[in-house]
């Protein structure tokens, strides 16, 4: 069993026990320790809710809506939803924050309490550290009979949402009715199949063969949108002839693109190629995290923009955007955040910008995909020994490529012309991973290779 307390959120497998795994006694004292902080730094009693489709969903709903109701706080229940439509909710509801039960991209065993606060975006760290402060604070009273929040059920945001889609000056429904595209779509059996096929028909596409759009939890392979987790798509787009196929994770914050002959768009250019609508439309500057592609930044560049990088981490990426007042960002795993729209990942305005943009521009989604800079990312790591002390090592690998332009915000990311390489020790296991990036994979791979040899030489002294 797994139990993994971090800044952004609560998560675990189900099961086992307390502290050891995510327990129904673990659900309660997090969202207990949670809802403390919200009445502590907004004075507000009220907390919106959603999940993604989950097996174990329901179950943990039902511990969050008690126990924030007996910490008297009211409970706007959005039922089955996505993390950006929450996301979109705790503002409209002046509500003091928000949690989403999800675990994103985990398998079917894991869930987790995603933490917003009242911006609706995921809280900071320094914020998260205090809700894990108030979690070991059991001296905390709940709330008297005559004094407990009431919960209300709300399931008029999948509309909401995507009504601000449509209305979204860069979002061209004629174009892309014009079109008249075929799609396949793929929604691992989670809430994407209640949002993209509503979404896609009121964007003007009427030709949608939907694949696992049946929200019972029942993953029909890993929910990771990775390319050997999406053979089955692939073969649909192929046998149909569609134009296209779509992907989504478990609770639609993560896009990705099938091209018309079954190969992969590519996760990392998911945000390259919505950057390349706005920036053609809204002048400006990007920021995608440390780990992700160089792409963002050519074509940010040729554009006329400046691109930044940040931290691994959306509230990280959200905040460098904030600072360098960015028109769009996101992060490599088909992340796209969009200000226009609200300041979280969503899928669901990721689609509608690209079929926008692929509309308009008037070319198959494989040639689309040829303007692009190609690049190609190499991903590994080195398990260390638990007493091993890697910020020293890293210090170390650092020391030793101290001529070449490198960042430390994040680990240390080493630059070579075009070529990358980025090392960020794990925060939850005695792993270094290692992601480098070249024009092919071969010398993605020698560049990891070669800082992997640096670092065993440095540990056999």
């Amino acid at each position: 069993m797994t139990l993994i307390k971090s800044i952004s959120g609560i998560r675990g497998t189900i099961g086992g026990t307390p502290g050891e795994g995510l327990t129904p006694a673990d659900v309660v004292k997090f969202t207990a320790a949670y809802g403390r902080w919200v009445i502590g730094t907004t004075g507000k009693r009220k907390v919106v809710i959603g999940r993604d489709a989950r097996i174990s969903g329901q179950m943990v709903n039902h511990l969050v809506v008690g126990t924030l109701m007996g910490l008297g706080i009211d409970v706007v229940d959005l039922g089955l939803s996505t993390t950006p439509t929450v996301e979109i909710a705790v503002p409209d509801e002046q509500a003091g924050g928000g949690i989403i039960i999800t675990a994103s991209h985990n398998p079917t065993q894991w869930n987790a309490l995603k933490l917003l606060n009242f911006k609706g975006e995921f809280i900071n760290d320094d914020e998260g550290k205090k809700v894990l402060e108030l979690a070991e604070d059991t001296s905390r009273a709940f709330a008297e009979v005559d004094e407990l929040g009431k919960v209300t059920h709300d399931d008029t945001y999948l509309q909401k949402h995507i009504d601000r889609i449509l209305a979204l000056p860069l979002v061209d429904v004629a174009a892309i009715k014009t079109a008249n595209f075929s799609v396949v779509i793929d929604c691992v059996n989670s809430t994407g199949g209640l949002f993209l096929p509503p979404l896609l028909k009121a964007l003007g596409v009427n030709k949608i063969d939907e694949l696992y759009c049946e929200p019972n939890g029942q993953f029909p392979h890993n929910p990771e949108p990775l390319p050997e987790n999406l053979t089955v798509i692939a073969g649909r787009v192929v046998e149909i002839k569609a134009d296209l196929g779509i992907v989504v994770d478990p609770d639609v914050d993560r896009l990705c693109f099938v091209n018309q002959d079954g190969s992969m768009f590519g996760e990392e250019y998911t945000l390259v190629a919505v950057a390349d609508h706005i920036l053609r439309n809204t002048p400006g500057n990007t920021v995608s995290n440390l780990s992700s592609t160089r792409a963002l930044r050519d074509v940010t560049e040729t554009l006329g923009g400046v691109y930044e990088a940040s931290a691994v981490g959306e509230v990280n990426v959200v905040t460098k955007m904030k600072a360098v007042n960015a028109v769009i960002g996101g992060e490599g795993n088909g992340g796209i955040i969009y200000p226009e729209l609200h300041y979280g990942r969503d899928a669901l305005v990721g689609i509608a910008l690209f079929l926008t943009l692929l509309a308009k521009s008037g070319k198959s989604i494989l040639e689309l995909r040829s303007t692009y800079p190609e690049y190609y990312i190499s991903k590994n790591k080195i398990t260390l020994t638990d007493d091993m002390d890697i910020d020293a090592l890293l210090k170390e690998v650092e020391s030793k490529y101290s001529n070449q332009p490198y960042s430390i915000i994040d680990g240390l990311k080493i630059e070579f012309g075009k070529q990358w390489v980025h090392l960020r020790k794990s925060n939850t296991e005695p792993v270094i991973r290692i992601y480098s990036e070249a024009n092919s994979m071969e010398n993605a791979d020698k560049l990891a290779n070669q800082i992997i040899a640096d670092i065993n030489a440095l540990l056999a002294f």
